[in-house]
């Protein structure tokens, strides 16, 4: 109420202003012909007179009036002269358009961050950084009208202090030129005339100032971080990647790609966790266990039975197999075809500009101009009392088991855990998953949460969520782990235990102690938006600079990290988070892109939701899969979308859509005017647009064309 009372009073002043032309009163003609009446004012009342124009220079300024603040500073320069004049002016300005800032924010930015918050997320953060150097810069050219800057920075995040000390340290320039030029009131005969071609030329470079400082600055910096370490008079290579993972392979490949000389170190396994202990594996021991799955369910798709005999040492011999088979594409021999020198060792970062690595032939040292840091991941195992005396699986070990758990307890409630608890269930283990938070997938919204767990539990997994493991014990010889639920004590014996809480970034052992580059608070190496450490030739990406770790963000990351390193001198490139998809590849697949529901009301973010059942698509239905659904976040009222969540067979593939909708920024109105082909599960995708678009038919207008065709049957 109290918004629209000032909004209404504000427009009412302003539409004044228009309507009884108090506008007249600040022209040039105006204020020559009253130029001694207040020169007089001023001559028998100075501080009362400059109190008052202060007043009334506020006031216009306040309310953005066109053209008024002009003819104010030239008057101020008429009246008060050069020093006298900008000072008034200069306070009176910053105060005015402080309170226009003010006034702006209190009416809109709720309602504008609410409907646009996601997309004006970047700006928030980049406000956030570096606002006052914008607003500095912005100032800095009276050409770009001043209410214009006071509203559109009052949308943002801005401290309303650093914007008025900004304002009045940036008009300033423009202030004394105006104030100026009102000394020579004669000579003036339009405000625009004030700024000629030369004076905008003049004030656009010194807007350019800050920029230039700021690479200078960022320079400077840069040399003051490297002068403890000897620059060498001549480089090895361009470029050292330490880590052959997702990450670090992509580094390796795009500086080969642009004709660099680059040098891969990897001291384990080319091709990092992904492939050999992470995404490949995994995936080829879903594969096997879906087919289980499958066979079980055969009287679902009209086949009497069907039964499976299977050693589970030779299901794990197979994702060996797979590896093996997707190896080449990761290989010492193809990278090397590629240009890139692949060594086998391992690294220690000695200075910015040398690298050391330890091979089975000796200790070398390299040269090096820049260094990548992607040394990955491992997983956390956390310090629960006696998991050393039972042992752990982790997703690094997991692969030499060769004989099937019969009980076998998962810690943790995550992607891993859920994907790992699933298939050795199928597989026959009984399966008891403990998860601390209330529910699995916490990441995701309660009811994609919900749908997971209720399939778990029908396929014979038993769900413990809120349940805190406090100690493990053996006891006469049988494992068990003590756990607590609210507030009781639940014993559960088991045979094996696979740890799944997550996975903390690979940080020591190469040398970034010596070196002082940092670690932050989630453990990751500290990086700025350009994946620079603190040694700005020393970059780091993927799983050990975080903030997401999945081998697509590591790869992503890895074309800002090895870009910068090797072109950082001549353009930059800050790291793009916007639009970032995932899936955890249970059955049914979870797939998320942008936000949820769950993300969106924690950061009060206007949204609508569009949910498409998947048990209503044809395809679904005949594949047996008619479970899960499309869930699509849009701006309210627009099509944008915000975020997508998919819970089906082949979500990962699904989501494939509304990720290149989102990056190329098409809304579902295109995406239903899209042919999908008949019958498919993409159908969905088209479907979940429909549904959007048939809740924001247009009701007046199908009314009148409800009339409209009556008319036409006479």
């Amino acid at each position: 109420m109290k918004k629209a009372a000032i909004a209404v009073l504000a427009t009412a002043l302003f539409a004044g202003f228009i309507a009884f032309d108090l506008a007249e009163l600040f022209t040039l003609e105006s204020l020559r012909s009253r130029q001694a009446a207040i020169q007089s004012y001023y001559d028998s009342a100075p501080l009362l007179t400059a109190l008052v124009y202060a007043a009334i220079y506020v006031v216009v300024t306040a309310l953005s009036l066109p053209g008024a603040a002009t003819v104010a500073t030239l008057a101020g320069g008429a009246v008060f002269g050069l020093f006298w004049g900008t000072v008034l002016v200069s306070f009176a300005s910053s105060l005015g358009a402080t309170l226009a800032f003010l006034l702006a924010r209190f009416v809109l930015r709720e309602a504008v961050q609410r409907r646009f918050g996601e997309r004006l997320r970047a700006v928030n953060e980049g406000i956030e950084r570096d606002g006052a150097f914008y607003l500095f810069a912005l100032r800095l050219v009276p050409a770009i009208p001043f209410f214009a800057i006071n509203l559109l920075v009052a949308l943002t995040a801005l401290r309303t202090w650093t914007f008025y000390w900004v304002s009045q340290l940036g008009m300033l320039a423009g202030t004394i030129v105006y104030v100026n030029a009102g000394t020579q009131l004669a000579r003036i005969e339009t405000p625009s005339g004030v700024l000629s071609p030369a004076l905008i030329a003049s004030f656009a470079l010194l807007a350019a100032f800050p920029f230039i400082a700021r690479r200078a600055l960022d320079a400077l910096r840069s040399r003051r971080a490297l002068s403890a370490y000897a620059k060498p008079a001549r480089f090895d290579c361009n470029l050292v990647v330490i880590g052959a993972g997702a990450a670090g392979l992509v580094c390796a490949y795009i500086a080969a790609a642009v004709k660099a000389k680059v040098v891969l170190i990897e001291k384990h396994r080319m091709g990092g966790d992904c492939l050999n202990t992470g995404c490949i594996p995994s995936k080829a021991l879903i594969r096997s266990a879906k087919l289980l799955s499958h066979m079980r369910r055969a009287a679902e798709l009209g086949i009497r039975g069907a039964q499976a005999t299977f050693d589970f040492a030779e299901i794990m011999q197979r994702a060996q197999r797979v590896i093996a088979r997707v190896a080449p594409h990761d290989s010492v021999e193809r990278y090397s075809g590629l240009g890139v020198e692949c060594v086998m060792g391992e690294a220690t970062i000695k200075t910015p500009y040398s690298v050391e690595v330890r091979t089975a032939s000796g200790t070398r040292t390299i040269a090096t101009r820049a260094i990548v840091i992607a040394a990955g991941a491992r997983p956390f195992i956390p310090p629960i009392a006696g998991i050393d005396q039972v042992g752990c699986l982790t997703s690094e070990n997991l692969w030499e088991l060769r004989a099937l758990p019969r009980r076998l307890v998962v810690l943790g409630g995550g992607p891993i855990g859920c994907e790992l608890a699933q298939c050795f269930a199928r597989f026959g283990s009984t399966v008891t998953q403990v998860e601390m938070m209330p529910r699995l997938m916490m990441r995701e919204d309660p009811d994609v949460s919900q749908l997971i767990a209720e399939r778990f539990r029908a396929e014979g997994i038993r769900v413990l969520a809120g349940h805190e493991a406090k100690r493990f014990a053996l006891e006469q010889g049988s494992k068990v782990l003590y756990c607590e639920h609210q507030g009781a004590e639940l014993r559960i014996e088991f045979d094996e235990v696979l740890c799944a809480v997550g996975r903390v970034a690979r940080t020591q052992g190469y040398g970034l102690e010596a070196l002082r580059i940092a670690v932050d608070r989630s453990g990751t190496i500290d990086v700025d938006d350009y994946l620079r450490t603190r040694l700005p030739n020393i970059f780091a990406c993927g799983d050990v600079a975080g903030p997401y770790q999945f081998t697509h963000t590591a790869a992503h990351m890895a074309w800002y990290a090895t870009v910068n390193a090797l072109f950082g001198a001549i353009r930059k490139f800050r790291v793009d988070y916007r639009v970032i998809p995932w899936c955890t590849f249970t059955d049914p697949e979870v797939a998320r892109v942008g936000l949820n529901e769950t993300e969106a009301a924690q950061r009060g973010i206007a949204h609508e939701t569009t949910l498409y059942p998947l048990d209503d698509l044809d395809r679904a239905i005949a594949d047996g899969e008619a479970h899960g659904f499309v869930k699509v976040l849009t701006a309210p009222g627009k099509d944008s979308i915000l975020g997508v969540t998919i819970v089906g067979e082949h979500a990962g593939d699904l989501i494939a859509e509304y990720v290149a909708a989102m990056k190329q920024r098409i809304g579902l109105d295109r995406i239903l005017g899209t042919i999908h082909v008949y019958p498919t599960l993409a159908e969905a995708n088209k479907h979940a647009a429909g549904r959007w678009k048939q809740a924001h038919a247009p009701a007046g207008a199908l009314r009148w064309a409800e009339r409209f065709h009556g008319w036409m049957r006479g």
